[in-house]
Protein backbone atom coordinates (compact mmCIF):
# COMPACT_ATOMS: atom_id res chain seq x y z
CA UNK A 1 0.00 0.00 0.00
CA UNK A 2 1.12 3.58 -0.62
CA UNK A 3 0.14 7.10 0.35
CA UNK A 4 -2.20 8.13 3.15
CA UNK A 5 -3.87 4.71 3.21
CA UNK A 6 -0.62 3.00 4.21
CA UNK A 7 -0.01 5.60 6.93
CA UNK A 8 -3.45 4.87 8.37
CA UNK A 9 -2.75 1.15 8.27
CA UNK A 10 0.53 1.61 10.12
CA UNK A 11 -1.19 3.61 12.85
CA UNK A 12 -3.89 0.98 13.15
CA UNK A 13 -6.65 3.54 12.59
CA UNK A 14 -8.21 1.86 9.59
CA UNK A 15 -7.92 -1.91 9.27
CA UNK A 16 -9.22 -3.00 5.91
CA UNK A 17 -11.12 0.26 5.36
CA UNK A 18 -11.04 0.07 1.60
CA UNK A 19 -12.99 -3.15 1.58
CA UNK A 20 -15.26 -4.75 -0.97
CA UNK A 21 -18.35 -2.80 -1.89
CA UNK A 22 -16.86 0.14 -3.81
CA UNK A 23 -18.97 1.44 -6.64
CA UNK A 24 -19.15 0.05 -10.13
CA UNK A 25 -21.04 2.99 -11.54
CA UNK A 26 -24.41 1.21 -11.52
CA UNK A 27 -26.31 4.35 -10.61
CA UNK A 28 -29.84 4.76 -11.92
CA UNK A 29 -30.58 8.19 -13.38
CA UNK A 30 -33.84 8.93 -11.56
CA UNK A 31 -34.14 12.33 -9.89
CA UNK A 32 -36.52 12.63 -6.97
CA UNK A 33 -39.24 15.12 -6.29
CA UNK A 34 -40.25 16.42 -2.87
CA UNK A 35 -41.27 14.01 -0.11
CA UNK A 36 -42.79 13.99 3.34
CA UNK A 37 -40.47 13.41 6.25
CA UNK A 38 -40.13 9.76 7.23
CA UNK A 39 -41.54 8.34 3.99
CA UNK A 40 -39.73 5.54 2.19
CA UNK A 41 -39.94 5.25 -1.59
CA UNK A 42 -38.87 2.67 -4.11
CA UNK A 43 -35.10 2.64 -4.68
CA UNK A 44 -35.37 4.23 -8.13
CA UNK A 45 -37.77 7.02 -7.15
CA UNK A 46 -35.82 7.74 -3.96
CA UNK A 47 -32.43 8.07 -5.69
CA UNK A 48 -30.84 11.34 -6.81
CA UNK A 49 -28.59 10.96 -9.86
CA UNK A 50 -24.92 11.07 -8.91
CA UNK A 51 -23.53 11.46 -12.45
CA UNK A 52 -24.05 14.65 -14.44
CA UNK A 53 -22.47 17.81 -15.82
CA UNK A 54 -23.03 19.46 -12.44
CA UNK A 55 -23.14 18.11 -8.91
CA UNK A 56 -26.32 17.18 -7.12
CA UNK A 57 -27.20 18.98 -3.91
CA UNK A 58 -27.47 22.44 -5.45
CA UNK A 59 -30.63 22.82 -7.54
CA UNK A 60 -32.51 19.63 -6.67
CA UNK A 61 -35.13 19.90 -3.87
CA UNK A 62 -33.50 20.13 -0.45
CA UNK A 63 -34.23 17.09 1.77
CA UNK A 64 -35.06 17.70 5.45
CA UNK A 65 -31.64 16.85 6.91
CA UNK A 66 -28.10 18.03 6.20
CA UNK A 67 -24.57 18.22 7.54
CA UNK A 68 -21.93 20.59 6.28
CA UNK A 69 -18.38 19.62 7.15
CA UNK A 70 -15.10 21.38 6.37
CA UNK A 71 -11.85 19.41 6.25
CA UNK A 72 -8.15 20.09 6.35
CA UNK A 73 -6.40 17.86 3.80
CA UNK A 74 -3.48 15.93 5.29
CA UNK A 75 -2.34 14.17 2.10
CA UNK A 76 1.33 15.05 1.61
CA UNK A 77 1.48 15.57 -2.17
CA UNK A 78 -0.64 15.82 -5.30
CA UNK A 79 -0.60 12.07 -5.91
CA UNK A 80 -2.07 11.46 -2.46
CA UNK A 81 -4.60 14.24 -3.00
CA UNK A 82 -5.71 12.51 -6.19
CA UNK A 83 -6.01 9.22 -4.30
CA UNK A 84 -8.12 10.95 -1.65
CA UNK A 85 -10.48 12.48 -4.23
CA UNK A 86 -10.88 9.13 -5.99
CA UNK A 87 -11.80 7.43 -2.74
CA UNK A 88 -14.28 10.17 -1.83
CA UNK A 89 -15.90 9.79 -5.24
CA UNK A 90 -16.17 6.01 -5.08
CA UNK A 91 -17.69 6.02 -1.60
CA UNK A 92 -20.13 8.84 -2.41
CA UNK A 93 -21.18 7.10 -5.64
CA UNK A 94 -21.92 3.90 -3.74
CA UNK A 95 -23.75 5.61 -0.88
CA UNK A 96 -25.95 7.74 -3.15
CA UNK A 97 -26.91 4.71 -5.26
CA UNK A 98 -28.00 2.86 -2.11
CA UNK A 99 -29.49 -0.62 -1.86
CA UNK A 100 -26.08 -2.28 -1.74
CA UNK A 101 -25.15 -5.00 0.72
CA UNK A 102 -21.94 -4.28 2.64
CA UNK A 103 -19.46 -7.12 2.40
CA UNK A 104 -19.91 -9.71 5.12
CA UNK A 105 -16.77 -10.38 7.11
CA UNK A 106 -15.66 -12.80 9.73
CA UNK A 107 -17.57 -11.93 12.89
CA UNK A 108 -14.29 -11.39 14.70
CA UNK A 109 -13.02 -8.93 12.06
CA UNK A 110 -13.61 -5.24 11.45
CA UNK A 111 -17.16 -4.57 10.14
CA UNK A 112 -17.41 -3.28 6.59
CA UNK A 113 -20.20 -0.85 7.51
CA UNK A 114 -21.40 0.99 10.62
CA UNK A 115 -24.74 -0.84 10.47
CA UNK A 116 -26.64 2.40 11.21
CA UNK A 117 -28.98 1.80 8.24
CA UNK A 118 -29.23 -1.96 8.57
CA UNK A 119 -28.00 -4.63 6.15
CA UNK A 120 -29.10 -2.84 2.96
CA UNK A 121 -28.70 0.98 3.16
CA UNK A 122 -31.40 2.78 1.11
CA UNK A 123 -30.73 5.77 -1.20
CA UNK A 124 -33.05 8.01 0.89
CA UNK A 125 -32.48 10.99 -1.47
CA UNK A 126 -28.88 11.18 -0.31
CA UNK A 127 -26.65 13.75 -2.02
CA UNK A 128 -22.97 14.43 -1.35
CA UNK A 129 -21.62 17.73 -2.71
CA UNK A 130 -17.87 18.46 -2.68
CA UNK A 131 -16.22 21.87 -2.72
CA UNK A 132 -12.61 23.08 -2.53
CA UNK A 133 -11.38 26.04 -0.51
CA UNK A 134 -8.76 28.62 -1.42
CA UNK A 135 -6.25 27.01 0.99
CA UNK A 136 -6.10 23.87 -1.19
CA UNK A 137 -4.27 25.97 -3.78
CA UNK A 138 -1.26 26.76 -1.61
CA UNK A 139 2.19 25.30 -2.20
CA UNK A 140 1.41 21.77 -0.95
CA UNK A 141 -0.09 20.31 -4.14
CA UNK A 142 1.26 22.48 -6.95
CA UNK A 143 -2.20 23.83 -7.80
CA UNK A 144 -1.65 27.58 -7.34
CA UNK A 145 -1.96 28.28 -11.06
CA UNK A 146 -5.31 26.47 -11.18
CA UNK A 147 -7.08 28.41 -8.43
CA UNK A 148 -10.52 29.58 -9.62
CA UNK A 149 -10.53 33.36 -10.14
CA UNK A 150 -12.46 34.94 -7.28
CA UNK A 151 -12.00 32.06 -4.82
CA UNK A 152 -10.47 33.35 -1.58
CA UNK A 153 -10.91 32.92 2.18
CA UNK A 154 -14.27 34.15 3.44
CA UNK A 155 -14.08 37.83 4.27
CA UNK A 156 -15.15 39.31 7.58
CA UNK A 157 -18.00 41.79 7.28
CA UNK A 158 -18.51 44.64 9.80
CA UNK A 159 -21.25 42.84 11.77
CA UNK A 160 -19.53 39.42 11.89
CA UNK A 161 -18.08 37.71 14.97
CA UNK A 162 -16.13 35.00 13.16
CA UNK A 163 -14.38 32.35 15.24
CA UNK A 164 -11.25 31.00 13.47
CA UNK A 165 -11.89 27.40 14.52
CA UNK A 166 -15.27 27.53 12.74
CA UNK A 167 -14.03 29.06 9.50
CA UNK A 168 -12.48 28.07 6.15
CA UNK A 169 -11.09 24.67 5.15
CA UNK A 170 -9.42 22.84 2.24
CA UNK A 171 -12.58 20.86 1.36
CA UNK A 172 -16.29 21.11 2.11
CA UNK A 173 -18.82 18.29 2.10
CA UNK A 174 -22.53 18.99 2.07
CA UNK A 175 -24.43 15.79 2.89
CA UNK A 176 -28.24 15.88 2.57
CA UNK A 177 -30.90 13.16 2.90
CA UNK A 178 -34.48 12.39 3.89
CA UNK A 179 -33.44 11.01 7.27
CA UNK A 180 -30.96 12.06 9.92
CA UNK A 181 -29.48 8.58 10.24
CA UNK A 182 -28.77 8.48 6.49
CA UNK A 183 -26.70 11.64 6.81
CA UNK A 184 -24.83 10.23 9.80
CA UNK A 185 -24.21 6.93 8.02
CA UNK A 186 -22.75 8.71 4.98
CA UNK A 187 -20.58 10.99 7.12
CA UNK A 188 -19.16 8.06 9.08
CA UNK A 189 -18.50 6.06 5.94
CA UNK A 190 -16.75 8.92 4.13
CA UNK A 191 -14.57 9.89 7.09
CA UNK A 192 -13.71 6.26 7.83
CA UNK A 193 -12.48 5.58 4.31
CA UNK A 194 -10.48 8.81 4.06
CA UNK A 195 -8.99 9.16 7.51
CA UNK A 196 -5.34 9.94 7.03
CA UNK A 197 -6.09 11.91 3.86
CA UNK A 198 -8.22 14.59 5.52
CA UNK A 199 -9.29 15.66 8.99
CA UNK A 200 -12.52 17.35 10.12
CA UNK A 201 -12.02 21.07 10.81
CA UNK A 202 -15.61 22.03 11.71
CA UNK A 203 -19.15 20.75 11.24
CA UNK A 204 -22.72 22.07 11.39
CA UNK A 205 -25.83 19.87 11.29
CA UNK A 206 -29.02 21.31 9.81
CA UNK A 207 -32.71 20.54 9.44
CA UNK A 208 -35.67 21.90 7.50
CA UNK A 209 -39.02 22.47 9.10
CA UNK A 210 -42.05 21.33 7.09
CA UNK A 211 -44.07 24.21 5.58
CA UNK A 212 -46.36 25.59 8.25
CA UNK A 213 -49.09 25.83 7.14
CA UNK A 214 -47.86 25.90 3.53
CA UNK A 215 -45.31 27.48 1.22
CA UNK A 216 -41.69 28.10 2.23
CA UNK A 217 -40.23 26.57 5.44
CA UNK A 218 -39.58 28.87 8.39
CA UNK A 219 -36.35 29.78 10.14
CA UNK A 220 -35.97 29.76 13.93
CA UNK A 221 -37.01 33.41 14.14
CA UNK A 222 -40.42 32.27 12.94
CA UNK A 223 -40.25 33.79 9.44
CA UNK A 224 -40.42 32.06 6.08
CA UNK A 225 -36.91 31.81 4.61
CA UNK A 226 -36.24 31.74 0.87
CA UNK A 227 -39.50 33.01 -0.58
CA UNK A 228 -37.75 35.11 -3.25
CA UNK A 229 -35.28 32.42 -4.30
CA UNK A 230 -34.55 32.10 -8.05
CA UNK A 231 -36.56 29.44 -9.87
CA UNK A 232 -34.44 26.27 -9.93
CA UNK A 233 -36.64 24.75 -12.66
CA UNK A 234 -35.47 27.42 -15.13
CA UNK A 235 -32.21 26.05 -16.66
CA UNK A 236 -31.35 29.33 -18.38
CA UNK A 237 -31.70 31.23 -15.10
CA UNK A 238 -29.55 28.67 -13.27
CA UNK A 239 -26.87 28.98 -15.96
CA UNK A 240 -26.97 32.74 -15.53
CA UNK A 241 -26.91 32.86 -11.73
CA UNK A 242 -25.53 29.57 -10.38
CA UNK A 243 -23.37 27.53 -12.74
CA UNK A 244 -20.01 28.55 -14.12
CA UNK A 245 -20.12 28.42 -17.94
CA UNK A 246 -20.51 24.72 -18.73
CA UNK A 247 -18.43 24.99 -21.91
CA UNK A 248 -15.71 27.54 -21.16
CA UNK A 249 -15.43 27.64 -17.37
CA UNK A 250 -13.88 30.63 -15.63
CA UNK A 251 -11.31 32.76 -17.51
CA UNK A 252 -8.22 30.68 -18.13
CA UNK A 253 -9.58 27.75 -16.10
CA UNK A 254 -11.45 25.40 -18.41
CA UNK A 255 -11.52 22.74 -15.69
CA UNK A 256 -14.07 24.82 -13.71
CA UNK A 257 -16.86 24.37 -16.30
CA UNK A 258 -20.02 23.29 -14.51
CA UNK A 259 -18.87 24.31 -11.04
CA UNK A 260 -20.34 26.88 -8.68
CA UNK A 261 -19.16 29.08 -5.82
CA UNK A 262 -20.50 27.97 -2.45
CA UNK A 263 -20.90 30.19 0.61
CA UNK A 264 -21.52 28.64 4.03
CA UNK A 265 -22.35 30.84 7.01
CA UNK A 266 -23.12 29.69 10.55
CA UNK A 267 -25.43 32.46 11.78
CA UNK A 268 -26.39 32.21 15.41
CA UNK A 269 -29.75 33.75 16.30
CA UNK A 270 -29.96 35.42 19.71
CA UNK A 271 -33.39 33.96 20.26
CA UNK A 272 -33.70 34.88 23.95
CA UNK A 273 -33.64 38.55 22.93
CA UNK A 274 -35.60 38.08 19.72
CA UNK A 275 -38.51 36.45 21.54
CA UNK A 276 -39.01 39.66 23.57
CA UNK A 277 -39.43 41.87 20.48
CA UNK A 278 -42.96 42.80 19.41
CA UNK A 279 -44.35 41.10 16.31
CA UNK A 280 -44.79 44.43 14.51
CA UNK A 281 -41.13 45.35 15.10
CA UNK A 282 -40.02 41.90 13.94
CA UNK A 283 -42.09 42.30 10.77
CA UNK A 284 -40.63 45.72 10.06
CA UNK A 285 -37.10 44.30 10.38
CA UNK A 286 -37.85 41.52 7.90
CA UNK A 287 -40.32 43.38 5.67
CA UNK A 288 -42.77 40.46 5.75
CA UNK A 289 -45.73 39.26 7.79
CA UNK A 290 -44.71 36.61 10.28
CA UNK A 291 -47.90 34.56 9.92
CA UNK A 292 -48.33 34.44 6.11
CA UNK A 293 -44.88 35.42 4.83
CA UNK A 294 -46.47 38.09 2.63
CA UNK A 295 -44.53 41.31 2.03
CA UNK A 296 -45.89 44.13 4.18
CA UNK A 297 -47.53 45.68 1.12
CA UNK A 298 -49.03 42.37 -0.05
CA UNK A 299 -51.52 39.73 1.01
CA UNK A 300 -49.91 36.34 0.23
CA UNK A 301 -46.38 34.98 0.51
CA UNK A 302 -45.40 35.14 -3.14
CA UNK A 303 -46.69 38.64 -3.84
CA UNK A 304 -43.89 40.77 -5.27
CA UNK A 305 -43.22 43.85 -3.14
CA UNK A 306 -43.87 47.11 -5.00
CA UNK A 307 -40.99 49.27 -3.90
CA UNK A 308 -41.65 51.59 -6.82
CA UNK A 309 -44.97 52.53 -5.21
CA UNK A 310 -43.38 52.95 -1.79
CA UNK A 311 -40.26 55.12 -2.33
CA UNK A 312 -40.09 56.40 1.26
CA UNK A 313 -40.63 53.04 2.98
CA UNK A 314 -44.08 53.74 4.40
CA UNK A 315 -45.23 50.13 3.92
CA UNK A 316 -41.90 48.27 3.79
CA UNK A 317 -39.15 50.13 5.69
CA UNK A 318 -36.10 51.10 3.64
CA UNK A 319 -33.98 49.31 6.26
CA UNK A 320 -35.92 46.02 6.12
CA UNK A 321 -34.08 42.81 5.33
CA UNK A 322 -35.93 41.95 2.13
CA UNK A 323 -35.61 45.48 0.75
CA UNK A 324 -31.88 45.73 1.38
CA UNK A 325 -31.09 42.17 0.28
CA UNK A 326 -33.07 42.40 -2.96
CA UNK A 327 -34.01 45.98 -3.96
CA UNK A 328 -35.52 44.59 -7.19
CA UNK A 329 -33.82 47.15 -9.40
CA UNK A 330 -32.35 46.56 -12.83
CA UNK A 331 -28.83 47.02 -11.47
CA UNK A 332 -29.29 44.41 -8.69
CA UNK A 333 -31.20 41.76 -10.67
CA UNK A 334 -28.07 39.66 -11.33
CA UNK A 335 -26.73 39.83 -7.77
CA UNK A 336 -29.11 37.30 -6.23
CA UNK A 337 -27.56 33.91 -5.32
CA UNK A 338 -29.44 30.63 -4.96
CA UNK A 339 -30.09 30.06 -1.27
CA UNK A 340 -30.26 26.55 0.24
CA UNK A 341 -30.50 27.27 3.98
CA UNK A 342 -31.09 24.95 6.91
CA UNK A 343 -31.85 25.59 10.57
CA UNK A 344 -29.41 24.37 13.22
CA UNK A 345 -29.66 23.66 16.94
CA UNK A 346 -26.36 23.13 18.76
CA UNK A 347 -27.68 23.01 22.31
CA UNK A 348 -26.38 25.67 24.72
CA UNK A 349 -23.21 27.72 24.98
CA UNK A 350 -20.84 27.94 27.94
CA UNK A 351 -23.08 30.32 29.85
CA UNK A 352 -26.34 28.48 29.27
CA UNK A 353 -27.73 30.47 26.35
CA UNK A 354 -29.40 28.64 23.46
CA UNK A 355 -27.07 28.10 20.49
CA UNK A 356 -29.32 27.87 17.46
CA UNK A 357 -29.80 29.69 14.21
CA UNK A 358 -29.35 29.48 10.48
CA UNK A 359 -26.98 27.31 8.48
CA UNK A 360 -26.91 29.66 5.52
CA UNK A 361 -25.76 28.05 2.25
CA UNK A 362 -25.88 29.69 -1.16
CA UNK A 363 -24.55 29.06 -4.66
CA UNK A 364 -23.57 31.49 -7.41
CA UNK A 365 -21.36 32.14 -10.41
CA UNK A 366 -19.57 35.11 -8.84
CA UNK A 367 -18.87 35.58 -5.13
CA UNK A 368 -18.21 39.32 -5.31
CA UNK A 369 -21.08 40.19 -7.63
CA UNK A 370 -23.66 38.06 -5.83
CA UNK A 371 -23.23 37.01 -2.18
CA UNK A 372 -20.85 39.80 -1.24
CA UNK A 373 -22.90 42.43 -3.04
CA UNK A 374 -25.97 41.35 -1.06
CA UNK A 375 -24.01 41.16 2.20
CA UNK A 376 -22.66 44.68 1.74
CA UNK A 377 -26.21 45.97 1.29
CA UNK A 378 -27.13 44.29 4.59
CA UNK A 379 -24.39 45.94 6.66
CA UNK A 380 -25.91 47.52 9.80
CA UNK A 381 -29.45 46.37 9.00
CA UNK A 382 -31.65 46.27 12.14
CA UNK A 383 -31.43 42.46 12.31
CA UNK A 384 -27.73 42.59 13.21
CA UNK A 385 -28.68 43.18 16.87
CA UNK A 386 -30.24 39.70 16.95
CA UNK A 387 -27.83 37.57 14.89
CA UNK A 388 -24.17 36.60 15.16
CA UNK A 389 -22.43 35.19 12.06
CA UNK A 390 -19.60 33.20 13.66
CA UNK A 391 -18.37 30.65 11.13
CA UNK A 392 -18.32 29.26 7.61
CA UNK A 393 -16.28 29.62 4.46
CA UNK A 394 -16.08 30.10 0.72
CA UNK A 395 -15.65 27.03 -1.49
CA UNK A 396 -15.77 26.16 -5.18
CA UNK A 397 -18.08 23.23 -5.89
CA UNK A 398 -16.31 21.03 -8.41
CA UNK A 399 -17.86 20.11 -11.77
CA UNK A 400 -20.07 17.04 -11.91
CA UNK A 401 -19.00 13.42 -12.35
CA UNK A 402 -19.31 12.48 -16.03
CA UNK A 403 -19.46 8.69 -15.67
CA UNK A 404 -18.37 5.55 -13.84
CA UNK A 405 -14.64 6.16 -14.44
CA UNK A 406 -14.69 9.87 -13.61
CA UNK A 407 -13.92 11.28 -10.16
CA UNK A 408 -13.98 14.59 -8.32
CA UNK A 409 -10.95 16.72 -9.10
CA UNK A 410 -9.83 14.82 -12.19
CA UNK A 411 -9.89 17.93 -14.37
CA UNK A 412 -8.52 20.10 -11.54
CA UNK A 413 -5.48 17.83 -11.32
CA UNK A 414 -5.10 17.87 -15.08
CA UNK A 415 -5.64 14.12 -15.44
CA UNK A 416 -6.82 12.69 -18.73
Amino acid sequence: MTGWRSRISRRGLLVGAVAAGTATGAVLPGVTSGSQRGERFSPVADRVAFHGLVQAGVTNPAPPHASVIAFDVTAVNQAELGELLRELTERARLLCAGDYEPAVRDITGTPADSGVLGPQPPPDRLTVTLGVGASLFDQRYGLASRQPPGLRPMRTFPNDSLQPERCHGDLSLQICANSRDTVIHALRDLTRHTRGGMQVRWRVDGFLSPPRPSGTPRNLMGFKDGTANPNVTDPALMDRLVWVDREQGLPGQLWTAGGSFQVIRRIRMLVEFWDRVSVSEQENMFGRRRDTGAPLDGSVEFDIPRYDLDPTGTSIPLTSHIRRANPRTESTAESIPLRRPYNYDAGVDGVGNLDMGLLFICYQRDLAAQFEAVQIRLIDEPLVDYIEPNGGGYFFVLPGIRGATDYWGRTLLGRA
